[in-house]
């Protein structure tokens, strides 16, 4: 089988067409892959490191303010798509794949246009609860439409009969990881309660705020605390400890760290997890039955990360603070109302697990046997 992956712009669009490719080489060792993105996205940096062949095409979003500027914009925009679609035509042809998939963000929309118009099946993969932009305009030329939330199903309005509930490919990598003395590579102690509080794959400028001001709060409290700052931010905020909190930084409780390679295991590790909403950080949270907090970013189309928060938080299997009412206060409180309470966190933690799908990649390899 060969097969055509595309998406990008950030880990949650990635992570999971790679988590499907190592399903399919699992069930199908002689697949070929061939993965489309960008040269800017995080997708140039990660599929490369997993050894997948890559080619890129150049591409842009929308912008959604129409003033002058946002024209000259938006009229490039569909130039770059227009020669998008040229390129991918070129890409596929030399490929010959039996499927294309696209697991989001705006360089699928040329990629899968291009293979759907080429008559190569085609499925889209739409990880948020509320459909993207990319996902609605590719609706009507693919074949068929995977989601992982429920409440994404009635979004495709006129092909709501492509559409089938799968879940994240990402939950089914994931599921079988068991705890381990992971926090040991921290200098934590794998065995003392821990809390692991992170803004994304990119970090997140208010948390980041919020962390410095309540660690001192945080550095009095009987768990261990690792904080994921993005790499980018890393510097400037050990740098703003130091300046606040001088030697009084340095404690044995707290770890201040810029990325986490194999973010599960960790996840499979701690108490709690405290962070965004992003539709595979969910997925994976809800394979292995963490509790969580939820901070959505208010900065995303829809306020999705709001709604995919929800979705969890009326099933009872985490909680959510709001953005806009982040504070110091609030953010340590939430914290250690949970951490206090096992019973709680017990509960959340099985109506997480309910939660998860955990044959996402089969169910989508299922879909890709029926429309090749």
């Amino acid at each position: 089988m060969k097969v055509l992956l595309t998406g990008g712009g950030t880990g949650g669009h990635i992570y999971p067409a790679l988590a499907l490719k190592k399903r399919i080489e699992e069930r199908y060792p002689d697949s070929e892959f061939l993965y489309i993105g960008t040269e800017r996205g995080l997708e140039s940096k990660i599929v490369p490191e997993n050894a997948v062949p890559f080619k890129t095409i150049k591409v842009e979003g929308f912008k959604r303010k129409l003033n002058l500027e946002g024209i000259l914009y938006n009229l490039n925009t569909i130039r770059l798509f227009l020669s998008g679609i040229s390129q991918s035509k070129k890409f596929i042809k030399q490929f010959a794949p039996d499927v294309v998939i696209g697991t989001g963000g705006y360089v699928c929309a040329p990629v899968c246009y291009a293979a759907a118009k080429a008559k190569v099946p085609t499925v889209i993969h739409e990880q948020n609860s509320v459909a993207g932009v990319t996902n609605k305009f590719l609706a009507r030329f693919v074949d068929k439409i995977a989601v992982c939330f429920e409440e994404a199903v009635t979004q495709f309005k006129g092909n709501e009969a492509k559409v089938i509930y799968t879940g994240n490919p990402r939950a089914q990598e994931v599921a079988g990881i068991k705890k381990t003395p992971i926090l040991k590579q921290f200098d934590l102690n794998p065995d003392k309660e821990t809390v692991l509080i992170f803004g994304g794959s990119r970090g997140a400028q208010r948390i980041n705020q919020t962390f410095i001001d309540s660690y001192q709060k945080l550095s009095e409290q009987p768990y261990q605390v690792v904080y994921v700052t993005g790499e980018v931010h890393h510097q400037n905020i050990i740098s703003q400890l130091e300046k606040k909190y001088g030697e009084s930084m340095h404690t044995e409780s707290i770890r201040v760290v810029p990325y986490i390679q194999k973010m599960p295991e960790v996840f499979a590790a701690v108490s709690i997890v405290v962070g965004r909403s992003g539709a595979t950080t969910l997925a994976e949270l809800t394979s292995l039955g963490i509790p969580s907090i939820l901070i959505p970013s208010p900065n995303v189309t829809e306020d999705h990360q709001t709604k995919n928060a929800l979705s969890l938080v009326h099933h009872g299997a985490a909680l959510m603070i709001r953005e806009s009412e982040l504070s110091e206060k609030s953010f340590v409180e939430e914290i250690n109302r949970l951490m206090k309470d096992e019973d709680k966190r017990k509960e959340m933690a099985d109506n997480s697990k309910k939660l998860g799908k955990q044959k996402a990649s089969d169910e989508l390899i299922e879909i890709i046997n029926q429309i090749t």
